[in-house]
């Protein structure tokens, strides 16, 4: 290993320069370090400064050990990536995840009309606000959903970092969607968790995957039970009934649903959470009915952790905005909204359909049951993404989505008309050399 980007002799100028290199290319994810012997004669340091060096690199998320087998870069290092190419002029974006923007209401209004309480407001700090949370609850159970504790965070995200960083320890074995959200699975690597891949098809989580993650000691387990991102799966009643006597079996694995698209999902809520004195929380985001730039989730979950969660947040942000937390009470009130969700809704459900129907024509097969995504395994991604780009679409491919999942294109179908659908399948079908028909994810 060449460490050209290192200058120094302690431990933490080592660890920022296999830091650099791990960015710079120099490491690559996966790759296995020198043994700290080795490494501190090539360097002229101590053993004990270039053991330090990689437990820090250990504690951070960025290198994993595995015992006599050595120290590697971990698959997924949380470190800061190139933001993704903007699309060329005249090509249509399908690959942010983002909502339909002709479906959002409208924020300014809505902060015409919180206004006055707002300036009342602004002289009690702190706090969630009494209204959204009413609001959530009432959605909760709608959904029959026991939400006796609810908590505001900045987003869904942010309120599954606050849930496992309160529960687990670096090291800790959990069990994950594969395919899975890239930012999720980028967490679970910052905060030192070992991920366990969980097949899911459209249905949800494979019972088998999931008994064999918890037997290899998940210490929980985070699922999407609707509008799962990329594959677009939903948890059914059946399966959710398949899944729960596997987690009664292991009642101290802790359970974490990110139902981030909630009522634009276009699939009912099924929960495998709330039962008995297990440790569990939902978060619910707003950004993809209301506004992907209102940073809020409501999250629901049993006493001991949503007082962890709390707890910490007041030792680090405090709270979330109070005139934020107005905007999103105002706007999950007002019929204009509801009934934007309502379409919104069907119209993603209508694209999802069109884009579907179109590749098994080609007897292709798509995945989108629910959400604003449609998951397309294909034969190679890069030839498939760069067809369509040469096309006229941009799509995001499935690398970063997955762990073990096979190949797969990412197509985001809030962005897309369904008159489109059938000239973008007959580019995913052109691409694929050899005939791909089908493929598992």
């Amino acid at each position: 290993m060449q460490l050209e980007l290192y200058r120094g002799g302690s431990a933490r100028e080592l660890m920022e320069g296999i830091e650099r290199a791990i960015f710079a290319g120099q490491l690559a994810p996966g790759e296995l370090l020198p043994p700290v012997r080795t490494l501190a004669r090539q360097l002229g340091l101590s053993p004990a400064t270039v053991a330090a060096a990689y437990r820090e690199l250990g504690r951070r998320g960025i290198v994993h050990a595995e015992g006599r087998r050595g120290t590697r870069v971990r698959p997924r290092p949380p470190l800061l990536a190139p933001s993704p190419p903007s699309p060329p002029a005249g090509v249509v974006d399908l690959s942010t995840g983002l909502p339909d923007p002709r479906f959002l209401p409208d924020v300014g209004a809505a902060l015409a009309a919180i206004a006055r309480r707002a300036s009342a407001r602004l002289g009690r700090w702190g706090g969630n606000d009494p209204v959204l949370l009413e609001r959530a609850r009432a959605a909760f159970t709608a959904d029959g959903i026991g939400a006796g504790e609810v908590a505001v965070v900045g987003g869904a995200l942010d309120g599954i970092e606050r849930v496992l960083d309160s529960h687990l320890l670096a090291g800790d074995p959990i069990a994950v969607e594969d395919p899975g959200f890239p930012p999720l699975l980028d967490l679970i690597a910052a905060l030192g968790l070992e991920p366990r891949p969980v097949a899911v098809d459209d249905d949800g989580p494979l019972p088998d995957a999931l008994a064999s993650a918890l037997r290899g000691g998940a210490r929980a387990v985070v699922i999407t039970p609707r509008a799962q991102n990329p594959s677009g799966a939903a948890l059914t009643p059946q399966r959710a009934a398949a899944l729960r006597p596997l987690l009664a079996g292991h009642p101290d694995v802790l359970v974490v649903e990110d139902d981030h698209a909630g009522p634009v999902a276009g699939a009912p809520a099924v929960s495998l959470t709330g039962s008995g004195g297990r440790r569990w929380a939902i978060a619910r985001s707003v950004s993809k009915w209301l506004s992907p730039d209102l940073r809020l989730a409501v999250l629901a979950g049993d006493e001991r952790t949503l007082a962890r969660v709390q707890g910490r947040q007041r030792l680090g942000t405090g709270w979330v905005s109070g005139m934020l937390q107005a905007t999103v009470a105002e706007l999950w009130k007002r019929d204009g909204a509801r009934r934007l969700t309502d379409r919104a809704a069907a119209c993603y459900a209508e694209r999802r359909m069109a884009l579907l129907r179109a590749l098994a024509d080609h007897g292709l097969e798509g995945h989108g049951r629910s959400g604003l995504n449609v998951w397309v395994p294909v034969g190679d991604e890069h030839a498939t993404t760069r067809a369509l780009l040469d096309s006229g679409w941009q799509v995001a491919a499935g690398a970063r989505h997955r762990l073990r999942a096979a190949p797969a294109i990412r197509v985001t179908v809030a962005a897309m008309s369904p008159v489109d659908a059938p000239r973008i399948a007959d580019v995913i079908a052109a691409a694929q050399v050899g005939g791909l028909r089908s493929r598992a994810y």
